[in-house]
């Protein structure tokens, strides 16, 4: 059966995570995706490869697209991809601000061709503004962003640590891409229109702290009024980065070490677990597991800002801490999950792909590349039941589908042959 996209083309010219990331969702929803890279490749291709132009990361960013590698700095290279765009649905890119207009492919220039273009645009802060002209990159949006600080985590150095896990404002902006794009192809089925679509890492990375960034008088005089300007004062003073965090921490604590201990992680006799019982009948039966009688932290009226209070909760932490490590996770793990609160083990990613779960639930995908042999790689974000979702192959070679998508537009062997003899294409 076919994907809900199916049918969709989308021509992507894409680098590093955000955009490969949206062209993947959007490939497993059964779009075909043109990758549009440089003759030298998207740079990803070389990050962590044991094989040249092959890196982990760009294989599974980049599963189920064609690739051709063009000049785009030639005017051959352009005239090529003009005579593409009217073939396409959607166009997709996430270079630097200005970069595509110097390049002939910008969302002026192009609807022109294609009037019911829908073309998105991924840039690191917008493009407008004070910051507008400028590139981004994920460790730059974590950092403007406040996301690192929100971290909490310094390194060794006593600078600010990066959000190491993933690159977390990239896929943001790779999903909130999508959301963009097949909210545009639903309004153009309706009315006939194509628009141009913007996010940025920025946009995302705010997006994604709704709650820290918004502002609000009450509660802003009672927390974060006290704590921005706690914060100005040390770093007016010359103050270093752990005494900013440790201002922070202990503002954005303030009203939250009660609820830290229902929902934490522990340390049991043989390894970790986490505890995440939000509810009030999630944290009743969590105290009746740990053999706690009563948690006057739990109580409506508990009032955090007692001196008194603040001591309760924290004694109330320390006793759970205590009981944790006494028996084993599998212990915990059956004892909780009985009494029906939300509790697993920390896992290491590497052993996800073997999951049970995850292996109940299909959300791996085993395919075969010509190189590598047998992979198998995270698969689709969503399952549906009528318009199935898949992998459908495995990254393309540089280049490997140039000949074919210049013959799909008309263009014969000879000209495909002279513009690779003067190194347009590869």
């Amino acid at each position: 059966m076919p994907g809900p996209l199916d049918g969709v083309r989308v021509l992507e010219f894409s680098q590093i995570v955000a955009l490969p990331f949206n062209g993947a969702v959007m490939s497993d929803l059964g779009a075909e995706i043109i990758k549009v890279e440089p003759l030298t490749g998207d740079p990803h291709r070389n990050r962590g490869t044991v094989m040249p132009n092959e890196g982990k990361r760009f294989q599974s960013l980049n599963r189920g697209k064609q690739s051709v590698a063009v000049d785009l700095r030639d005017p051959r290279g352009t005239e090529f991809i003009h005579k593409l765009v009217p073939t396409v649905d959607i166009v997709t890119i996430n270079y630097r601000p200005g970069v595509s207009k110097r390049l002939g492919i910008d969302y002026e220039t192009l609807k022109e061709l294609h009037p019911g273009l829908i073309y998105c645009e991924i840039t690191g802060f917008g493009n407008r503004g004070p910051m507008g002209d400028r590139g981004g990159t994920d460790i730059v949006a974590n950092g403007y962003s406040g996301l690192m600080m929100a971290d909490q985590k310094i390194d060794a150095h006593g600078q600010p640590a990066n959000i190491s896990a993933i690159s977390l404002a990239d896929y943001c902006a790779g999903f909130s891409a999508t959301v963009g794009i097949t909210s545009a192809l639903y309004h153009r089925a309706i009315t006939g229109q194509g628009q141009k679509i913007e996010t940025s890492l920025l946009q995302a990375a705010i997006a994604v702290q709704d709650t820290v960034v918004m502002r609000e008088p009450v509660h802003d005089a009672t927390l974060r009024d006290p704590m921005v300007q706690e914060i100005n004062k040390i770093r007016q003073s010359g103050g270093d980065y752990p005494e900013v965090l440790d201002a922070y921490v202990r503002g954005r604590g303030a009203t939250r070490v009660a609820a830290r201990a229902y929902y934490s992680t522990y340390q049991v006799k043989d390894g970790a677990m986490v505890l995440g019982a939000l509810t009030p009948a999630n944290r009743a039966a969590a105290r009746t597991v740990l053999g706690i009688d009563h948690d006057p932290s739990d109580q409506p009226d508990f009032d955090e800002s007692q001196e008194e209070s603040m001591q309760q909760a924290t004694e109330l932490h320390a006793e759970m801490r205590a009981t944790l490590r006494t028996r084993t996770l599998a212990d915990w793990l059956d004892a909780f999950t009985e009494a029906g609160v939300p509790v697993a083990p920390v896992n290491m990613p590497e052993e996800m792909s073997d999951d049970p779960q995850v292996e109940a639930m299909g959300f791996m995908r085993d395919l075969e590349h010509p190189l590598f042999g047998p992979q198998r790689l995270a698969g689709p974000v969503v399952s549906m039941s009528e318009t199935p979702t898949d992998i459908h192959g495995v990254s393309p070679a540089l280049g490997a589908d140039t000949g074919d998508v210049m013959r799909g537009v008309g263009m014969s062997p000879a000209e495909i042959e002279a513009l690779r003899a003067d190194g347009v294409i590869l």
